[in-house]
């Protein structure tokens, strides 16, 4: 897989002038820096399959885990080139010969939100999604030190969340070791960013621990397993429908993860 960026230090914040109204009538202006929507489109051998609205880091690893979570791609194997212009606003993803993964549906105007929580992200067309169920993740031992690491790195090592109070954030961790942190607009962007990174790097995902300060939907489930994760942790809540699915599909799941407790839903029990 060869992948060619174009693009160097896009603009993240923005400064931003509000005015500032106390309940004891003090008024007074003050500039804050505000998070920039960045928007590019993705095409896929050609055809444009998705929008996607982030922030402008790690856009290759986004596009690559966002076809990875959605079932256009099975491995990196499957991808042969990914290609980002200058102002990343347009990728363009040539999948490999051998990659034959189709819908029956031929349908050029089909138009489907994608699970983003607070963005504007689309896919366009469902050329490419093939309908490849689930399969159960298989558990690895996991140590609760391990969760409480990712915990402090959440508290330490967000930049952007530190100045703006508007970001999701995700760590990828192998043994212990963190490999891969993120942040962006919504909590599943930066998951997929993290999946991105392992495949790009050839990371195995079956043996990683992924930690979001996101809350848990079943649809971050669903990522977390179709991509073979084990154990996936979260500082926030997940919803019953998703721990249903963490049991069913034997991931571990574990929430409410913070520096000093954690709440462990489904799964093995920590080895120590």
């Amino acid at each position: 897989m060869k992948i060619n960026e174009q693009y160097h230090n896009l603009n993240l914040l923005e400064n931003v002038t509000y005015k500032f109204l106390g309940r004891d009538e003090e008024v007074h202006e003050e500039i804050e820096p505000l998070l920039v929507e960045h928007m590019i489109d993705v095409y896929v051998n050609e055809r444009l399959t998705m929008k996607l609205v982030c922030i402008p880091q790690h856009l290759a690893e986004l596009v690559l885990g966002r076809l990875f979570t959605e079932g256009i791609i099975s491995s990196a194997d499957d991808v042969d080139q990914i290609y980002i212009c200058e102002f990343g606003k347009r990728a363009r993803v040539i999948l490999s010969k051998n990659k034959s993964g189709q819908s029956h549906e031929e349908n050029e105007d089909y138009v489907a939100p994608t699970p983003t929580c607070c963005t504007g992200n689309r896919v366009l067309n469902d050329y490419f999604i093939t309908d490849q169920p689930m399969t159960p993740v298989t558990p690895v031992p996991w140590k609760k030190q391990w969760i409480f690491d990712l915990a402090d790195c959440f508290a330490n090592g967000t930049p952007l969340h530190s100045q703006t109070w508007a970001t999701h954030s995700c760590f990828l961790a192998c043994d212990g070791e963190l490999l891969f942190q993120c942040e962006d607009i919504g909590r599943h962007n930066a998951l997929d960013k993290a999946i991105g990174y392992a495949l790009r790097h050839n990371i195995d995902l079956k043996k990683c621990v992924v930690y979001s300060s996101g809350r848990i939907p079943t649809d971050m489930a669903i990522k977390a397993i179709r991509a073979g994760i084990p154990v996936l942790a979260s500082k926030a809540s997940p919803s019953a429908e998703a721990v249903a699915m963490a049991k069913e599909y034997h991931l571990t799941l574990i929430c409410a993860a913070r520096r000093d407790r954690m709440k462990l839903f489904t799964g093995n029990n920590p080895t120590e």
